[in-house]
């Protein structure tokens, strides 16, 4: 469903978006405001997906409130002024609609704003997808050689002096890093840290204790007294 909300000072305005309006059932208008003031206190409290702008109005027109608003959603500049256009498109409107509005132009700006909206979401999920793909593995030195581990793999990892051991499936590795720059190669949270020479893998944790951890495959593991409050919210 896109939320939408109308800003106009004109009655009539909100009366004909309204009408046409009712053919599209994935659009509903959550809010009508008679001015920007208005409209902000509404984006303040709400998340709103569309906007249909007017542009003169008293105290803040259309232009300048598209101007401080910090996370616009999708705007459709509805005015009887050609001579904005430009400027609102500077301004990343998705359309600009000259009144009296008619709903076959009005339809064709509501499908822009469905593109706009199937777009973003298939660009989330390709950054997702690549960023999994990315932090699947942690590639670490092991004596003079470089080797991968798979993250889903790795029980917990312990300080070691100026190594660490990577524990996975009853078996430690000495890499060459420090438990912090380790930590900070992997996704955040995949691992989390118990104790100044502790993190374990989330995944991995069968019980939590006030001093302890215990992981699926039977390995304990400890808990500092700074980690705490960390660790209680882990299960």
């Amino acid at each position: 469903m896109i939320k939408a909300i109308i800003v106009d000072d004109e009655p009539l305005a909100h009366d004909v978006l309204k009408h046409h309006l009712r053919e599209h059932s994935d659009l509903q208008i959550v809010a009508q405001c008679a001015n920007a003031t208005e409209a902000l206190a509404v984006l303040a409290n709400q998340t709103i997906d569309l906007l249909f702008l007017d542009v003169q109005m008293p105290a803040l027109t259309g232009i300048e409130l598209l101007k401080v608003m910090a996370n616009k959603p999708q705007v459709i500049l509805v005015t009887a002024y050609k001579e904005y256009a430009l400027e609102g498109f500077d301004l990343d409107v998705t359309d600009y609609l000259l009144k009296p509005v008619s709903a076959k132009r009005l339809s064709q700006a509501i499908d822009k704003v469905r593109a706009r909206r199937k777009n973003a979401v298939t660009e989330l999920e390709s950054t997702a997808n690549n960023t999994a793909k990315t932090t699947s593995h942690v590639t670490l030195k092991v004596d003079r050689s470089k080797q991968k581990f798979a993250i889903k793999d790795i029980d917990y990892i312990e300080a070691y002096g100026n190594y660490v051991k990577i524990w996975h499936a009853s078996n430690a590795t000495l890499v060459s890093s420090t438990l912090k720059n380790l930590l900070d190669e992997v996704p955040c949270g995949t691992l989390v840290q118990t104790h100044k020479s502790f993190a374990v893998n989330e995944n991995k944790i069968q019980s939590v204790g006030t001093d302890k951890i215990i992981l699926t495959n039977g390995s304990m593991v400890k808990v500092g007294k700074s980690f705490k409050r960390t660790v209680s919210g882990l299960l």
